[in-house]
């Protein structure tokens, strides 16, 4: 035995193994969900894991692991059904029926009953806990066959039963995909100020009050009050607002922001499990945990007629007291075709999917995208490109629009800020040469650059920068700047010789497919499009229109979006989130369906039933014409095999066919469906020129 823990939080551990031995260890560990404190275990066969959500308020960590170790080493808790081992490989499916005409009779029945005795099992398994499901149907035809002696019938319908479970098994292994991959991955720490020593502690232990430092690189460990440095601050993952932020003394940050510049030192205003960051996480699981106990469409289906085939076969034989009859009803069942057909549809158009450029985690993700009636979008990366560009320059004091620019771009060529590259792109596609005539570039952090031009001091940065730190008036510039903030943009400014140049204002532009994506899925038959962001609402209220938005919430937080998209669930919709941001997780988590841009960060992506595997928004009417053309495929299926199977039906109840005419018309019936169901979907066309990167 070969266990370890792979992830560890507060209220959330998770186990993993090696081998199947291990699956085997780790199945017993659900033993401790009797004990007080424990709210839930999950454990994955195939994963190899065991993951134990649990209340540290009620149960301590280390006697929650002395509770799992004596489940492991102790024998199966009894009421816990070890799950049978799922066909690994088609071969092991094929291989009886090839090499079964080359046995003797009596290996041959062997075979036929050692392949058959599972699905028995599990039908007495269904019937004694009170449920009439497909298993019980199973077990029923395959008991007539026993009864007749009918090995050949009885191979066939084990190797049907088995197919079909085999693509089920492939289905989900598809969509399993632990969230727990990026909760746990590393703990965040923080350095704790006392007195003129820094001590490093787990982030989690943080108390309000508690001084902690912050330098270039590092997340921020904890939602504060800036009491002493500057820096510029990346909250886009926490807030959506593209922009970096200026922080200094009074100003207010949340854990899980990165500090792309600078050195700040922050007062928490929050315990260190109590952040934002810490409270989407929890969000984040409870909704995970909600959404896991939906059942597949195949099974819903399947088992609503298995009573009917049931009660059919039983009145048949009760009335004409003939057994033949009685089988020929029972063998030609409804839930072969459909559990084979409907988990090759939605395979084929997980396949499709991937073509077009998104990953579908399971079959009812796309039942979920086919039916949603509301899409909403995170703003920062997933409406708009989450990069800057300069869209407006006003020069002052004699310059002119093309020297300054020309200048700027001079300046900021040096420097890999997304800033500096959108002042140096815009020349670039200008075509102005900006060849240096300056002295060396002077790079303050948090604030802007400064070098000497002919003898003058040159200047571009914050306001903060050129009026405060250097002194120079920019007042002129109030009005503009005025506009700009009302639009969210971002502001430098360029002084010369201590006079202000210019003022730059930059913004991050939308997605050019937007408008029409909004368009097309409005079109389809969705009745809601929002937007949410954390920029400014002057901001959200200038890009709306433009994309063809008529419903926006701005400066919103990770638990606001949780919210508003659990009202709308509560209202009746199903919803698609779409979003990239560790902001977006606990909302793409809650939504019906959850879509993640392809450079989204990983907990959004661990988070959400689709990730994008471009960062072209054209991917997703797409795959909505996918998941409709989907369910419509199942449904002909049904239809088709409910037709056909009915007419069997009524063959072997008034004599028309024998039971293996009946098996053989029923199997026939099966393949048809299930080559229907692996044809390739026809779709809209879609534009070859996607973006891949």
């Amino acid at each position: 035995m070969a266990l370890s823990i792979v992830h560890d939080l507060p209220g959330r551990i998770r186990l993993r193994g090696a081998s199947r031995e291990d699956a085997h260890v780790l199945s017993r560990g659900r033993g401790v969900r009797s004990r007080a404190g424990v709210l839930d275990v999950r454990h994955s066969a195939a994963g190899v894991s065991l993951l134990v959500l649990y209340d540290p308020s009620v149960l301590e960590r280390a006697d929650l692991l002395l509770a799992l170790h004596e489940a492991f080493i102790t024998e199966p808790v009894a009421g816990v059904e070890m799950p049978e081992e799922p066909p690994q490989t088609l071969t092991g499916l094929f291989l009886p029926l090839a090499i079964r005409p080359l046995m003797p009779m009596g290996l041959r029945q062997l075979l036929a009953l050692k392949q058959a005795w599972p699905r028995l099992k599990k039908g007495l398994g269904s019937l004694i806990r009170g449920a009439l499901d497909v298993d019980v149907l199973d077990a029923a035809a395959i008991g007539l066959c026993l009864l007749r002696r009918d090995f050949r019938t009885l191979t066939s319908i084990s190797l049907l039963l088995g197919l079909g479970e085999f693509l089920e098994q492939w289905t989900r292994k598809r969509s399993e995909e632990s969230l727990a991959n990026s909760l746990g991955a590393q703990s965040v720490k923080a350095q704790l100020r006392r007195g003129e020593e820094e001590i490093v502690i787990d982030a989690t232990a943080l108390r309000v009050g508690d001084v902690v430092v912050v330098r270039q690189g590092q997340f921020i460990p904890a939602d504060g009050v800036v009491m002493d440095g500057e820096g510029l601050v990346d909250q886009s993952l926490m807030t959506g607002e593209a922009a970096l932020q200026e922080k200094r003394a009074g100003k207010a940050v949340f854990a899980g922001s990165l500090l792309e510049e600078g050195e700040i030192f922050i007062q928490a205003t929050e315990d260190g499990d109590k952040t934002v960051w810490r409270r989407t996480l929890h969000l984040l699981q409870d909704a995970e945990q909600r959404k896991a106990g939906i059942q597949g469409q195949a099974e819903r289906l399947a088992s609503r007629l298995a009573p009917f085939s049931l009660a059919l076969a039983a009145l048949v034989f009760l009335i004409t007291r003939d057994p033949r009859r009685a089988a020929a009803v029972l063998l030609v069942d409804y839930s072969c075709a459909i559990k084979l057909a409907t988990p090759l549809a939605v395979l084929s158009a997980m396949r499709q999917a991937t073509g077009l450029g998104a990953t579908v985690r399971g079959g009812r993700h796309l039942e979920d995208l086919a039916k949603a009636d509301a899409f909403v979008f995170d703003k920062t990366g997933t409406l708009t490109m989450a990069s800057p560009v300069v869209k407006e320059i006003v020069p002052y004091n004699g310059w002119s629009r093309v020297e300054a620019l020309r200048l700027a771009a001079c300046l900021e060529e040096h420097f890999p800020h997304p800033v500096a590259k959108a002042v140096v792109h815009l020349a670039s596609e200008e075509g102005l040469d900006h060849a240096e005539r300056h002295a060396t570039v002077e790079y303050v952090a948090a604030h802007g650059v400064a070098s000497c031009l002919d003898g003058q001091r040159v200047l571009l940065g914050s306001r903060h920068f050129v009026e405060e730190d250097e002194e120079v008036d920019v007042s002129q510039m109030d009005t503009v700047v005025e506009a700009w903030n009302t639009e969210g943009r971002t502001i430098l400014y360029l002084a010369v010789g201590g006079e202000l140049a210019a003022g730059f204002a930059l913004e991050d532009p939308a997605r050019p497919e937007a408008a029409a994506v909004v368009a097309s899925l409005r079109a389809s038959g969705v009745k809601r499009v929002v937007m949410l962001t954390g920029d400014l609402e002057g901001m959200a209220a200038r890009m709306a229109p433009e994309i063809g938005v008529t419903e926006w919430i701005s400066q919103v937080l990770p638990d606001d979006k949780f919210r508003y998209i659990k009202e709308l669930k509560e209202a009746g919709y199903v919803v698609a989130m779409v979003g990239d941001g560790m902001n977006d997780a606990a909302a793409l988590a809650e939504a019906s369906v959850g879509c993640c841009m392809r450079q989204g960060a990983d907990m959004a992506r661990d988070a959400a039933d689709v990730v994008l595997s471009t960062n072209d928004l054209t991917v997703l009417p797409a795959l909505r014409a996918l998941s409709v053309a989907t369910l419509g495929r199942i449904r002909r299926n049904f239809a088709f095999i409910v037709g056909i199977n009915s007419l069997l039906l009524l063959g072997g109840l008034f004599g028309f066919s024998s039971p293996a005419l009946g098996a053989l018309l029923h199997n026939s019936g099966t393949i048809a469906a299930a080559l229907n169901a692996i044809r390739p979907y026809s779709l809209p066309m879609i534009p070859e020129n996607r973006q891949r990167s």
